[in-house]
Parts: C-alpha cells; structure tokens; sequence
C-alpha cells in the first residue's frame, strides 16, 4: 500500500506542468525544470503581477490543496498559466532552457518561414514587448531577418511576454552555426517574361543599394552574412573598376598638375627674361 501511495504521489509531482505543455495551443513552450521553479530567487518580482500568485505557485508545483468553488479555481488556473508564462520568459535564456528550445528548433515545432525564397528556414517565437498583455507572440525567421504571425488562432493569442524581446538573439549569440547565409534571392515581377517597369526599377535600386553597402562592409572588413559565390564574383569585379577609375581619375589629376606647374614655370620664365631684356635696355641708353 504504501509503494502504491509513492507512486502515485510521483506521478502527480508533474502533473499540471505535464498537462500544460501537452495542451494544444502550447506547442511553443518547453518544460520548466521543478528546482526552476521552486528557487524564489527566479520568481522575484512576479508575486505583484500575478493575482493569487502563492495558490498559482501550489497549482503548478502540484501542492494545491485549497478547497475552492469552480469560479475560484479557474481563477487560480488562469493566474498559473500567466505566471508559468513570465516564468517561462526567464527560464528558457538560461543554459538549459536554451538547450530544450534548440531541440524544439531542430525539429521545427515552431513553424517554417512561408517565404518562398527561404525554402522553410524553421522559425523561432519571439515577443515585441517584455510587457505582459501588449503584444502576442510572433515567429522570427534567422534567414531573411523578418518576423511573421503564427498560422494557427491558438498561438496567435499568447502573449509575447512569454519569449520576450531578447530570446531570439541570445539563441543566435549562444547558437552561432545555425545563424544562415542570409537570403539574397528576390522574386521580380514579370509580365510574360519581361519585368514590371516600376517594380523592376525598384528591385534594381535596392539591389545597388545592397550591392553598395556590402562594398563598404568589405572595405571596413566586416562579415556581412551573405554567402553568394556569383554576387562575391560581381562584387570583386565591380570594385577593381572602380579601383581603375579612382587610379585613373587620379592619374590624370596629377597630370593635370605637372603641366600647370610646367606652364607657371613657363610663365615665370618668360617674365624674368622680359625683365631682365628691359634692364639692358635701360643700362644701354644711360650710355
């Protein structure tokens, strides 16, 4: 009987953790370690934004033993998703929560980028606010560097706060060989064959502007992410021209110097000798 009672009571020691995270609707979140959670050094601060916070603590270390009316008790339910929610935001930019999430990352329980172009880069949950109740959470995509909604109404609705503002980027600082080439393919609009006018002039100028500032990255010797071998090529074709044309343009600068400075001389010459005539003249009539 009482291995019975032990096991049972093991069993529920995870229960409502184990629940939560296998809810639908909570795919995004990873499993708080128990010794996380029950460091109230980790919980400082949050027993003044979430209400009922001790009874919401007891419901998600499963030691709530409150006898309570169904109103209170989804009450208190609410307040434990809410604070398992800012407990998360903490837990997951620590070494192992980082590593759970990287595990998560891998298998693309997030999601993939639904730009064509970044042929489904898996995606990563970030928040635009640390605030709670601001804004829900959105998905972070490493390869083209933009942000997208999730396509389910579930994870649409939870909030940001529970990933916060930094996760993404400390993944990517601990993470660094997964951070990809970044993405310089662009769809170009055609109309049987030929580009869009307006369009095509716009793709052509940010394209110069890219083109422009990876020059001025290479010159500074900064890594500027892109991995095109044919861009790289353009590029190195690109600055030796213009390279030749600085040289050349510097070239005829200090030839067009030399022969203003020959025809001063010159000048110059031409006037002393016209002065030094004048005084023999002069000398010769004293005579």
């Amino acid at each position: 009987m009482d291995d019975f009672v032990s096991e049972s009571e093991s069993d529920y020691a995870s229960y409502w953790r184990d629940w939560f995270i296998s809810s639908r609707g909570n795919e995004y979140f990873c499993e708080i370690d128990e010794d996380y959670i029950t460091d109230r050094f980790n919980l400082t601060g949050l027993n003044t934004e979430v209400q009922y916070y001790q009874y919401a603590l007891d419901l998600i270390t499963d030691v709530f033993d409150l006898d309570c009316d169904d109103d209170m008790r989804e009450t208190i339910e609410k307040s434990a998703r809410h604070l398992y929610g800012l407990v998360h935001a903490r837990y997951i930019v620590t070494t192992r929560g980082l590593q759970k999430m990287f595990e998560k990352y891998k298998k693309a329980d997030f999601g993939k980028c639904p730009r064509v172009m970044c042929s489904s880069h898996p995606l990563l949950p970030m928040g635009l606010s640390d605030v709670p109740n601001s804004k829900p959470v959105k998905l972070y995509c490493a390869r083209c560097e933009d942000i997208y909604n999730p396509k389910s109404s579930r994870h649409a609705a939870i909030d940001g706060a529970y990933f916060g503002t930094s996760f993404h980027n400390i993944f990517f600082q601990v993470y660094p060989n997964l951070v990809p080439a970044k993405s310089v393919e662009r769809y170009i609009p055609r109309c049987y064959g030929f580009k869009v006018h307006a369009a095509a002039a716009l793709v052509r100028w940010q394209n110069g502007q890219r083109d422009e500032m990876r020059r001025r990255l290479r010159k500074l010797e900064v890594e500027s992410g892109f991995k095109d071998a044919e861009d790289e090529a353009e590029l190195d074709e690109e600055e030796e021209e213009d390279d030749e044309e600085e040289l050349a343009a510097m070239e005829e600068v200090e030839g067009g110097g030399q022969q203003q400075h020959a025809a001063t001389a010159a000048v110059g010459a031409l006037g002393a000798g016209a002065a030094t005539g004048g005084v023999a003249a002069g000398g010769e009539g004293v005579h």
